[in-house]
């Protein structure tokens, strides 16, 4: 893991370095604006957009983890089910005859 982890810290302290030049952020229908370099901006928007997606993948997955939660409980309940009318079937002790 480590290994893999080194190469993506090296790229990213080489992008910090290399696109340092300021820039000038602001949102248009107010006069807020944020003066700061353009690499932090760029890094700053990629962890929005990663956390957003993340937001987005949970959120669609919530569905089918209910199902599985429904159908789960669903055989837990057939099983129950299953082993009530095999006790009921077949007294203990009783021995069947073989099939014809």
């Amino acid at each position: 893991m480590r290994l893999l982890l080194l190469p993506l810290a090296l790229l990213l302290v080489l992008f910090a370095l290399s696109n340092a030049a300021p820039v000038q952020l602001g949102l248009w229908p107010t006069d807020f604006s944020l003066r700061l370099p353009l690499s932090i901006a760029m890094l700053l928007a990629m962890a929005a957009a990663f956390l957003l997606g993340g937001l987005f993948v949970w959120v669609s997955a919530l569905g089918q983890r209910r199902r599985a939660r429904r159908a789960e409980a669903q055989v837990r309940a057939l099983d129950a089910q299953v082993s009530d009318l095999k006790a009921r079937l077949v007294p203990a002790g009783t021995v069947l005859p073989p099939p014809a």
